[in-house]
C-alpha cells in the first residue's frame, strides 16, 4: 500500500469500515477490560493480604516498571516478528497470570512473595503488549483510518480504566477472589479466536542477525536524526507533564485544594473519565492529515496549560470538576494525536521501537511530572503551582509550535506498512 502526502489524506474514514479493525476491535474490549480487571484484583490482593497502603504501592509500581525497562528491546521484538502472532503470546502469557493465581489461591499458596512475582510477570506481559499492539494497528486500516482506529482505542482504554475496577469490585461482592482472577483468564482466553481469524502481513525488518543492542542503537538514532519524530516525541513529553501529571495527581487536588472528600474525588475522577472518552471521539473522527492533526495537538496543548492555569482562579467543585474534564479531554487528544503522527510518519523498519519510545515517555512522564508537581504543591500551595506548571506548559508549547514544519520537511519512506 502506497501513501499519500498528508495533503491527500483529508477525508475522514472509519476504522469501523475495515472489516480487520472491527474484528480486532471486539478482541481489544475483551483483553483491554480483562487487563483493568487483573490489575485491580491483583492491587486488592495487595490490600487484603497486608492491609498496607505502602505494599499496595509496591505491587501498582511492580505492575509499571517493566514498561520503562523492557519496552524498548519489546519494540525491537515487534519489528522483527508478524505482531498479531506477538499479541497471541502476550494475552496467552496474561491469561496464564491470571489462571495461575486463582491456582494458587485455590491451593492455599497464596502470598506476599507470589503476589510480588505476578505483577512483575504482568508488568512484563504488559511491556511487550504494548508496543506490539500499536505495530499492529497500522495494518488493520488504511492510512486514513489510523486516527480513527487509535481514537476508538483511547476509548475502549479509558472506559475498561473505570468499568473494569468496578466490576472487579461487583465481582467480589458475589464470588470469592479466585474465582474473579478466573473470570479475568477467560476474558483474555475469549480473544484468541478473534486474533486468530486476523490474517497480516509479517512486520519483520529489523534484522534478526543483529543484537538487541544494535538495533536498538539504530532505533533511538533514527529518532534522534528525524525532526518529525523529535518534535512529535517533545509534545508527548509536554503532554504527560501536564495534563497526565495533574490526573495522577487528583487524590491530592480534591483534598488539599477544594478540602473535599471520597465523594469530591469521585466526581473529579468521572469528569476526567468523561474527557478522555470525549477525547477519544474527536480524535476517531480525524483524518490521515499530518497538518491537521499536527494542529490539534498544538491548540489542545495551549488550551490544557491555560485550564490549569485557571484552576489557580476558579476555586470550587464545580469549575474544577469542569476543568478537570477539559484536561482529561485535551491529555487524550495530544496523546492519541501524537501516537497517530508518529504512525503516520515513522519508517515502517523502525515503527516498533519509535513506539515503545512514545510508550516509554507517555506513561513515565507523567511520574516524574506528579513527583514534581507533588514536591512543589507541598511547598507552595497547590494553585500557585498548577499555575507554574500551566505557564511552562504554554511556553513550551508555543516554543515548539515554532518547529511545526520539521514534521513535513523530513522524508518519510515506506511510511505506510503492507497490509
Amino acid at each position: 500500500m502506497i501513501a499519500p502526502d498528508a495533503s491527500e489524506s483529508s477525508r475522514h474514514r472509519s476504522a469501523f469500515a475495515e472489516p480487520l479493525y472491527r474484528r480486532y476491535f471486539v478482541s481489544s474490549c475483551f483483553s483491554t477490560f480483562a487487563g483493568w480487571l487483573l490489575r485491580f484484583l491483583l492491587g486488592w490482593s495487595a490490600w487484603d493480604l497486608t492491609e498496607s497502603a505502602f505494599w499496595v504501592g509496591v505491587v501498582a509500581s511492580l505492575m509499571l516498571l517493566p514498561t520503562f525497562v523492557l519496552s524498548p528491546i519489546f519494540g525491537i521484538v515487534s519489528d522483527r516478528i508478524n505482531p498479531r502472532n506477538g499479541l497471541l503470546v502476550t494475552l496467552t502469557c496474561q491469561a496464564a497470570i491470571a489462571a495461575g493465581t486463582a491456582l494458587t489461591l485455590a491451593l492455599g499458596l497464596f502470598s506476599l512473595s507470589v503476589l510480588l512475582c505476578l505483577a512483575v510477570l504482568l508488568g512484563a506481559a504488559t511491556a511487550a503488549h504494548t508496543p506490539i499492539r500499536l505495530a499492529l494497528i497500522p495494518r488493520l486500516v488504511t492510512r486514513d483510518a489510523l486516527p480513527s482506529a487509535i481514537g476508538y482505542s483511547a476509548i475502549v482504554f479509558n472506559t475498561s480504566r473505570i468499568v473494569g475496577p468496578a466490576a472487579g469490585a461487583g465481582l467480589l461482592a458475589v464470588v470469592s477472589v479466585g474465582w474473579a482472577f478466573l473470570a479475568s483468564s477467560l476474558l483474555f482466553l475469549a480473544t484468541l479466536p478473534v486474533m486468530l481469524s486476523l490474517r497480516v502481513g509479517k512486520a519483520a525488518h529489523a534484522s534478526a542477525s543483529r543484537s538487541m543492542g544494535v538495533e536498538l542503537a539504530a532505533g533511538l538514532r533514527y529518532a534522534r536524526q528525524h525532526r518529525g519524530i523529535r518534535l512529535i516525541l517533545a509534545f508527548t513529553l509536554i503532554n504527560g507533564m501536564l495534563g497526565r501529571t495533574a490526573i495522577e495527581l487528583l487524590p491530592a487536588l480534591s483534598g488539599k485544594l477544594l478540602r473535599g472528600d471520597a465523594s469530591t474525588l469521585a466526581i473529579l475522577t468521572a469528569c476526567a473519565g468523561v474527557g478522555s472518552i470525549v477525547g477519544g471521539l474527536i480524535i476517531s473522527r480525524q483524518s490521515g492529515n499530518e497538518t491537521q492533526l499536527l494542529s490539534i495537538v498544538i491548540g489542545s496543548l495551549v488550551v490544557g496549560s491555560l485550564a490549569l492555569m485557571l484552576i489557580y482562579v476558579l476555586p470550587g467543585t464545580v469549575a474544577v470538576g469542569l476543568l478537570v474534564m477539559a484536561v482529561g479531554m485535551i491529555t487524550t487528544m495530544v496523546g492519541t494525536g501524537c501516537q497517530a503522527l508518529a504512525q503516520l510518519r515513522v519508517d515502517d523498519s523502525f515503527r516498533g521501537r519509535v513506539l515503545s519510545l512514545w510508550t516509554v515517555l507517555a506513561m513515565g512522564t507523567p511520574a516524574v511530572g506528579a513527583f514534581i508537581l507533588g514536591a512543589l504543591a507541598d511547598a507552595f500551595g497547590f494553585a500557585p503551582s498548577l499555575l507554574g506548571f500551566g505557564l511552562f506548559g504554554l511556553l513550551a508549547t508555543l516554543l515548539l509550535a515554532r518547529k511545526r514544519r520539521w514534521l513535513m520537511q523530513t522524508e518519510r519512506r515506506d511510511a505506510w506498512p503492507p497490509g
